[in-house]
């Protein structure tokens, strides 16, 4: 038996663990930590050992998929595209390409294949009408990013490993790390904080396990983060502690946020918030005395009914406290390789506009390119001119993850054509035509290229592939022949091949006539002719050799490479953040416009909600686990044993009123549907508030997830309204849901 040890870097979520996987005879026999690497230096969560399970569950397709009728059977890989080639053409000639759209599912920004040919996907393709998990997850973010600093994806985040005051909304690290930030061990952060003699505040209607570890739990009602935010702003101001710092000289807006926040009084929003006003008084004061603090927002904030205006004060509270673009305070990161996302988009040349167009049937305002993943069931459901057709999802659950979720698992048996890049058969995938697979984390390298945009130091790692495949094709491949398709050009492999050639060629002589480029200047022939193969790797390389260490292909000739990566395999760090806002905010003026008017324009629905008689009914949040990961990781065995995790978490005091007791079952009903669960009573919540995790419901018939259907629990999503958003942005409302609860 031979064994061999290998260093990767866990794909599951931002904080990018290093591992030491251990293989014998081709088989993972265990993970374990890597104390070696340079980012994690040996933290891991349960998630990161699975990967050998993942790799190995005898679920996980590894052939194509055609579906006839009820039945489905294993095709070659030819015989899957001239099938999805059939369907496609069908559609286009009949209907036209607006009949056709995709999904972009969340573990896209994980895959190294998928991160990189998404965007190559949808520009090929020519898809007038995309839906994704953002409007689920951060559109709020991408909206309020665009209009403060000129991009969508150009998100300021904490410099958690040297702040001394940290308040954390909508986000509970101890679940699911960071997200849109990537720090590694971020509850392990917590107690270092508190050992340099800072403190850390968490606001949350739940008791998490981040609020455990704490020093202060604020318990807060959901929706109402804004409110509370704006107070801290009023007191800001009030007790003139704002102090721009730094960036004093490029920060508009300020006069205009004083006077929104006028109204917003601690006393004013306690009363909503549920939180004393002398608690808001003496927050906003220790964020504006501390030496170095910063607040982060996150999902909890942006999926909620206000959750532009609470992302947004999130930022603004940071910039009045003079916390930004400082260390310890809110910062944007400093990636060694950039991402495809950082490119600018021509759409926003002459300014940014939103509602350009609306839903067919809904009349939702576009925002961003896209409108709330809800309409997708009513496009496919509804008759007439524009009618949805043919739809391909893309590593993606919606059946599962979409609020209003019912309704688009009944609309998806209508369409004509569904293709599934996925490797299950899932709740989606189950009404596909064809499904596609991938391959698994090990059988393809690893180098995140989204993450780093939002990480606290500037690293990088680079994996190769553990169990490298050259018997099928890889996503990117799958992508391209898809757009192709669409397109109406040629399809085949080789053709697939040319349009990733030329995609890279148009990247590089792009970045060669950029005024400012590490390459402007030089031949893009002379680069394009340096690579023998097609592929992200190719991508990669690029973008870390005219990234800010990069060596300029010889120009620089100590900088960096991807062999020099593949030298490292623990990872090189190049150090902490360091402020450069004035390199990055691209508005037009170049300065961070503290109060778009698309943003304010939102606060009168808030003072409505605040003059709205309070409402003593219950309000329904999701919540995500440890072993969890979204719905993907629950055909795990190891993760889901032990006790049920799907439950109904309730106060002691609500329980009691309503007559529900702790192991029983409760009836939970919403205006958009009703499902029972079962009942666990804790203080954890906040009076007046019940929770039950995302990303469960693994019922249905015709799924091939065999562990899962053992543990299948309940799908939230059935008691998510569709029509609820959060209004600037179109991101789904899925916290905060007014619902009714009885013994079942």
């Amino acid at each position: 038996m031979t064994s061999t040890m290998h260093t990767r870097t866990c794909p599951l979520c931002e904080a990018m663990c290093g591992l030491d996987v251990t293989v014998e005879d081709e088989r993972v026999t265990l993970i374990r930590p890597n104390r070696r690497d340079v980012w994690s230096k040996g933290f891991i969560c349960p998630k990161g050992t699975v990967l050998g399970h993942l790799h190995e569950d005898p679920d996980r397709l590894r052939a194509p998929m055609v579906r006839d009728g009820d039945t489905w059977r294993e095709v070659s890989w030819e015989e899957a595209f001239e099938r999805c080639e059939t369907l496609l053409r069908a559609v286009l000639d009949e209907h036209g390409k607006d009949a056709v759209t995709t999904y972009i599912g969340n573990p896209t920004a994980h895959n190294f294949s998928l991160s990189r040919y998404v965007p190559a996907f949808i520009a090929i393709s020519g898809l007038s009408q995309i839906y994704s998990a953002g409007t689920v997850d951060q559109w709020p973010k991408n909206v309020t990013s665009l209009l403060m600093y000129g991009g969508m994806w150009t998100f300021p985040i904490p410099d958690v490993g040297r702040t001394q005051y940290l308040v954390v909304m909508g986000a509970n690290p101890h679940a699911s790390q960071g997200s849109l930030l990537a720090h590694p061990d971020l509850v392990g952060e917590i107690e270092r904080i508190r050992d340099r003699g800072g403190k850390t505040v968490v606001v949350d209607p739940r008791r998490t396990g981040t609020a455990e570890r704490a020093d202060e739990w604020v318990p807060i009602v959901p929706g109402t983060d804004a409110a509370f935010l704006l107070a801290i702003a009023h007191v800001l101001f009030e007790e003139d502690l704002v102090d721009l710092g730094d960036v004093a000289g490029i920060v508009d807006g300020v006069d205009l946020v004083r006077d929104l926040a006028a109204g917003f009084s601690p006393e004013d929003v306690a009363t909503l918030c549920r939180v004393p006003a002398a608690t808001i008084r003496r927050i906003a004061r220790e964020l504006a005395v501390t030496e170095a603090g910063t607040v982060y927002g996150r999902i909890g904030l942006c999926n909620q009914e206000f959750g532009t205006l609470a992302s947004w004060l999130v930022d603004v509270v940071n910039v009045l406290t003079g916390n930004f673009d400082r260390p310890g305070g809110t910062m944007f990161a400093k990636s060694i390789a950039w991402s495809l996302t950082s490119l600018p988009n021509p759409e926003h040349e002459n300014g940014v506009e939103f509602g350009r167009w609306r839903s067919r049937v809904r009349g939702a305002p576009e925002v961003l390119g896209q409108v709330p993943v809800s309409c997708l069931a009513e496009e496919i459901a509804t008759p007439g001119d524009g009618q949805l057709r043919a739809l391909v999802t893309v590593a993606g659950n919606p059946v599962i993850s979409a609020p209003d979720s019912q309704h688009l698992d009944a609309a998806l048996p209508l369409l004509d054509c569904m293709i599934s890049i996925d490797n299950y058969l899932n709740e989606t995938t189950r009404h596909a035509h064809v499904i596609l697979p991938g391959l698994s984390a090990l059988e393809q390298p690893h180098y995140d290229e989204m993450i780093w945009s939002w990480a606290t130091r500037s690293a990088g790692k680079y994996s190769p592939a553990l169990f490298p495949r050259t018997d099928r094709p890889h996503e990117w491949e799958i992508l391209l022949r898809l757009a192709a398709m669409i397109a109406g050009m040629p399809a085949s492999p080789d053709d697939a091949r040319a349009i990733d050639d030329g995609f890279f060629a148009a990247l590089v002589a792009m970045k060669c006539a950029e005024e400012g480029s590490p390459i402007a200047g030089q031949n893009p022939d002379d680069i394009v002719a340096e690579y023998s193969t097609g592929g992200p790797e190719r991508f990669l390389d690029f973008a870390i050799r005219i990234g800010p260490w990069g060596d300029a292909y010889r120009a620089n000739p100590d900088g960096l490479t991807l062999r020099s990566f593949e030298a490292a395999p623990d990872g090189i760090d190049m150090g902490p953040l360091v402020p450069r806002v004035r390199e990055v905010v691209t508005t037009p003026n170049g300065h961070i416009n503290l109060a778009p008017a698309h943003v304010t324009g939102d606060i009168p629905r808030l003072r409505e909600r605040l003059e709205r008689a309070t409402d003593d009914g219950l309000v329904l949040v999701s919540r995500r686990h440890v072993r969890s990961n979204n719905s993907w990781m629950h055909n795990v065995r190891v993760l889901v044993k032990g006790k049920d995790r799907c439950t109904l978490l309730v106060h002691p005091d609500d329980a009691e009123r309503i007559g529900l007791r702790n192991g029983g079952h409760a009836k939970v009903v919403s205006e958009a549907g009703s499902l029972v669960a079962p009942v666990e009573v804790s203080d954890e919540m906040m009076r007046g508030v019940v929770s039950l995790p995302h990303g469960w419901g693994h019922d249905r018939p015709g799924v091939r997830l065999s562990v899962a259907a053992e543990h299948a629990g309940v799908n939230n999503n059935h008691l998510a309204p569709g029509d609820f958003v959060d209004v600037p942005s179109g991101n789904a409302a899925v916290n905060g849901i007014p619902v009714e609860v009885a013994p079942a």
